[in-house]
């Protein structure tokens, strides 16, 4: 169940995703923390960077790690405005991250409850607890938003 401290980190992954935006990328933004503390953040820069990889999660992740100097980030929650793809959701995996908060679902490519339902997968040898649908409607409206001003 979703904490009132989820919504705070939430609206800062919603704050990222805007400037992703801003930038003329998909708007998705991550937050990673431990123990109440922001140890990486990221918004989408794939095509900025010329990177596929570039996705909010990676971005968040591999600043986690720079800063903590492990690429093991246990006991860490990360907070992701869209519902990860398999290369993001691979990447929480590998690094060990403890619980995954996301909003709105990306019922094209999202592997956490839309299509894999990859964290019920049972050949993973490390779990990750999910939450859903925190602040959704803000989240999902960021990305129609987006789209819409491309069409």
């Amino acid at each position: 169940m979703a904490t009132p401290k989820d919504y705070t980190f939430m609206r800062h992954a919603l704050e990222l995703a805007r400037v992703a935006a801003e930038r003329g990328e998909v708007p998705v933004g991550a937050v990673l923390v431990r123990d109440g503390q922001v140890i990486g953040e990221g918004s989408n820069r794939p095509i900025g960077n010329c990177d596929p990889s570039a996705h909010a999660e990676i971005v968040a992740l591999r600043r986690a790690a720079e800063k903590e100097q492990n690429y093991r980030l246990p006991k860490t929650t990360l907070f992701v405005t869209i519902e990860p793809c398999t290369m993001c959701f691979g990447a929480m995996m590998h690094a060990r991250v403890g619980r995954l908060v996301y909003g709105a679902r990306e019922p094209r490519a999202g592997v956490v409850e839309s299509q894999l339902q990859l964290g019920e997968a049972g050949f993973f040898n490390h779990r990750i607890a999910v939450e859903g649908g925190v602040m959704a409607e803000e989240a999902g409206e960021l990305v129609r938003e987006f789209f819409r001003g491309r069409r």
